[in-house]
């Protein structure tokens, strides 16, 4: 199938009417089941003009979300979130069986969450037709968020937008209607995704930020944080507790400083993290509900606590 008749065959299969979910309407479906749902602390998304809870589930990691045979552990999750007030969903066509575990519980609650994806093909081509195996898998028409994953070289840059390259697939998508709007992650090298930010007028950028990268010989936040700012670029916080690693003996106390800590950085709007279990999901939504900015003494305190732990809490800088 031709990247001209597979959009074609996305486009017929879309219901625009109920498709794109703007920042109104997803605030107002929100807003209709506030009395149902607790609340959380929300945030606009950077220049998207969408609010979104401060905290998200994260599809990846070590969850049943990423492994394969998980499904009934991984819907509970799932579920759980839903109950407990969450609306932001982060997958990848890269997570194992994450989109299609996702897609046995998001589609009856799709006009009220914030759904993104991923893909990590750098071609025109190759992008659209995971696409549209993600929209299948998710069993949804469309995308709140589509983004460029873990992009780690200038070679992948310069293939991303030459004429043949993903971002035309992406604006594409967007032209029909089929995603709301375009990101950029990564975990390797933050001057690449500054790059990134200023070749393109992306809508997020998804990043590491935590208490350990400070101590990276080549920390992100410096980086990227003032160009996003600059471009009002939304700002998406992961690796927050570096997989637990940050909890080791001698790191810090606990999820209050870890998620604390990356909700406090400026220009930072919300992060997505993954849970283990209902219990580990539960707890985390109780911190972010409790999440109160901290000082400049707290981050520097909690910035200390990772000296000695910040090679194992950076670990995924090796990851491309």
């Amino acid at each position: 199938m031709t990247g001209k008749t597979r959009r074609k065959f996305i486009v017929t299969t879309v219901a625009v009417a109920g498709g794109i979910v703007g920042a109104t309407a997803l605030q107002q479906n929100a807003s209709n089941t506030a009395t149902s749902l607790p609340t959380m602390p929300e945030r606009v998304l950077g220049g998207t003009g969408v609010k979104v809870p401060i905290f998200g589930l994260g599809g990846a990691g070590q969850t049943p979300l990423s492994f394969e045979g998980r499904e009934r552990d991984a819907v509970a999750i799932v579920e759980k979130a839903i109950a407990l007030g969450i609306r932001y969903f982060d997958t990848a066509a890269s997570y194992g069986p994450s989109e299609d575990y996702l897609g046995k519980v998001l589609p009856s609650h799709r006009p009220n969450i914030f759904l993104a994806s991923k893909t990590d093909k750098r071609d025109r081509d190759g992008a659209w037709q995971e696409l549209e195996k993600t929209l299948k898998r998710l069993k949804t028409d469309y995308l709140n968020l589509w983004q460029l994953h873990h992009v780690s070289y200038r070679e992948e840059l310069d293939t991303i937008f030459s004429p043949s390259g993903a971002i035309k697939a992406l604006e594409e998508a967007i032209h029909q209607k089929i995603v709301r709007f375009a990101g950029i992650t990564g975990h390797h090298d933050p001057q690449i995704i500054a790059e990134g930010l200023r070749r393109y007028p992306f809508h997020t950028t998804l990043i590491p930020v935590n208490a350990a990268d400070k101590h990276h010989p080549r920390p992100f936040l410096p980086v990227v944080l003032p160009v996003a700012k600059q471009k009002n670029v939304g700002v998406i916080a992961m690796k927050v507790p570096a997989y637990g690693r940050l909890f080791k003996p001698g790191g810090l106390q606990g999820m209050q400083q870890a998620m604390g800590y990356s909700l406090s950085q400026s220009g930072v709007n919300c992060c997505v993290i993954a849970a283990e279990n209902v219990k580990q999901l539960e707890d985390n939504v109780n911190v972010a509900r409790a999440f109160k900015p901290l000082d400049n003494q707290a981050l520097a305190a909690i910035e200390q606590r990772t000296a000695t732990v910040w090679e194992d809490g950076t670990f995924f800088r090796a990851w491309t």
